[in-house]
């Protein structure tokens, strides 16, 4: 009888001498799934990156993995050996595909590398087997896709050649380290069922990491739990789901917004350190949130608003096709109202908020900001405007300047506005806001890469906010956060506009997120609003068959 594919033993890891990773040890047999959840920082992808040894820490303890019908202990091996081990005995799907995929290269020629570095294969049997495995992975148009280039397809379908390259080998285990991060709901479920086919059909073990508990449950028959690299519990799922023995456990499942009732909306969501701290039970995670004023006056109105690209020119540079990307939306923002805008990925909600900041050209409609219609603004006009409406982008590290001290990131718009007579004053305000977001002081001075990704989504909430806008839109601002900390910047979010009364638009594909965020919501799909109506309305008596498909979508298995 044959052991388990991988059996890790009092794994530890160290970076310079400090301990990062203490004495984890599970193991994954044949056709089992495990599930790896813990926060950001946690020791999920370090313990992953062990298995292939690709991570630089020192590691001691063992890691035992099934290699051509012998085990080996992966830490003892010669470096030479590794590349024969990497991608025939164990595969790995990485969290970000952009950053995986060489965007040099068309998709069929990295899948058929692999295969030609592993297998005896010719070009041709290469080529044969790579569409057999696109078509494997349920891509669309293969052949197409074999020829196109990573930049040329959707987040999805990146994803889903990143698991045909990685089953490529037939490896006996699969790792996957986050592979649905920040992807929309009725895509992640596709890409998590593709996953289960593939592992039931093949028969590998596989090892699914990720911050979502909820999403771990659907696919993993045993679940271990990682915080601050210690492994504080593992079990059966069912086990781990009805009785979880840990309160750091407990938070993880409960952090999580729920599609309930909108009477039934908590004020406040609870986050880990809440049930570490023994505050669980707290009344603000039960008592339902405050009701927004319903007569407050509108403050942007937006009447059959349409962004157009351009797909093709002729040689004269005449467009000669085109998509709306923005197809006749329209809808009203009132003051301390919270407006979500929801739909797949690709259906124009970000072209939509990008386009009423003036940041993409409007082909038709109108925008009209209180008494102002901004399709007029031109110049200094326009400058003086931009104060009232911010944006909170998807991605922080990528809206932050990385020369530039985040204390100065936040000073900057103000002293830019003239908000503040002085630049000490601006200096001074930036710092207050640093502190009303939940950072300390000394941040002031320290630069975007020194912050984590919650971190660095809470200077993008204040630099946003520390103009007063009247109406901030949020573009997928938690998408790729894990669950607790996306629990504190909703609760920050929340409790700042029930102070400040902004207006928000409230971008995401997480329809959970949109619930508790909302007070009303908009559907799109393929750039035309499908539904629009108050959040109860709209979630629990939905009236398209797309708005009924995105629920469906979002509910766990």
């Amino acid at each position: 009888m044959l052991g388990p594919i991988l059996d890790i033993q009092s794994l530890s890891i160290a970076f310079a001498g400090k301990q990062v990773l203490r004495d984890v040890s599970f193991g994954i047999q044949a056709g089992e799934t495990l599930g790896l959840v813990g926060e950001s920082g946690s020791g999920k992808s370090l313990t992953s990156l062990s298995v292939l040894r690709l991570n630089p820490g020192q590691a001691s303890g063992r890691i035992l993995l099934r290699h051509r019908e012998e085990t080996i202990d992966v830490l003892s091996q010669p470096e030479q050996k590794m590349p024969s081990i990497r991608g025939k005995s164990a595969a790995m799907i990485f969290q970000e595909p952009m950053t995986s995929l060489n965007p040099y290269y068309t998709c069929g020629f990295q899948v058929v590398e692999a295969l030609r570095t592993h297998e005896k294969l010719s070009k041709a049997q290469a080529r044969a087997r790579c569409l057999e495995l696109f078509r494997e992975v349920q891509l669309p148009r293969p052949e197409a896709m074999m020829r196109a280039y990573p930049h040329q397809i959707s987040g999805g379908q990146k994803q889903r050649v990143m698991i045909a390259m990685a089953i490529s080998c037939s490896p006996g285990l699969l790792i996957a380290d986050e592979p649905t991060t920040a992807l929309d709901p009725t895509v992640q479920k596709s890409i998590v069922q593709t996953l289960k086919r593939l592992q039931e059909g093949r028969g590998m073990a596989m090892l699914f990491i990720s911050h979502d508990l909820g999403l771990v449950s659907a696919l993993a028959h045993r679940i271990a739990v990682l915080y601050r690299g210690d492994l504080v519990e593992q079990g059966k799922t069912a086990d781990i789901l009805s009785n979880p023995q840990h309160p750091y456990t407990r938070s993880l499942w409960a952090c999580r917004p729920r599609l309930l009732s909108a009477a039934q909306r908590p004020a406040r969501l609870p986050t880990v350190e809440d049930f570490l701290n023994g505050q669980e039970n707290n009344s603000l995670f039960h008592s339902p949130r405050p009701a927004t004023d319903s007569l407050a006056a509108t403050l942007l109105k937006v009447e059959g608003l349409t962004v157009k690209y351009t797909l093709e020119r002729d040689w004269l540079g005449r467009e000669r096709t085109s998509i709306n990307a923005v197809d006749g939306v329209g809808f009203e923002l009132k003051k301390g109202q919270t407006l979500g805008l929801v739909g797949e990925s690709g259906c124009g909600k970000s072209t939509l908020g990008r386009a009423l900041l003036g940041l993409l050209p409007v082909h038709s409609g109108e925008i009209q900001f209180a008494d102002t219609n901004l399709r007029t603004l031109k110049g200094e006009a326009l400058r003086k405007f931009r104060p009232n409406m911010q944006m909170i982008f998807q991605d922080p590290f990528g809206s932050l300047n990385p020369y530039m001290s985040v204390g100065h990131a936040i000073a900057e718009p103000l002293w830019v506005h003239r908000k503040y007579a002085s630049k000490a004053a601006c200096r001074e305000q930036a710092l207050k806001w640093l502190q009303r977001v939940g950072l300390p002081e000394e941040a002031f001075g320290r630069y975007p890469a020194e912050f984590s990704g919650g971190q660095r989504q809470r200077i993008g909430i204040a630099r946003a906010l520390a103009l007063k806008p009247q109406v901030l839109i949020c573009d997928e601002s938690v998408a790729a956060l894990d669950v607790s900390v996306q629990a504190q910047v909703l609760n920050l979010l929340r409790g700042l506009q029930e102070e400040e009364g902004f207006a928000c638009l409230f971008i995401s594909h997480d329809l959970a997120v949109v619930h508790y965020m909302s007070d009303e919501v908009l559907v799109m799909q393929a750039g035309k609003a499908v539904e629009h109506g108050m959040v109860e309305q709209v979630f629990e008596h939905p009236k398209e068959a797309y708005t009924k498909g995105l629920l469906l979508a979002a509910m766990p298995d």
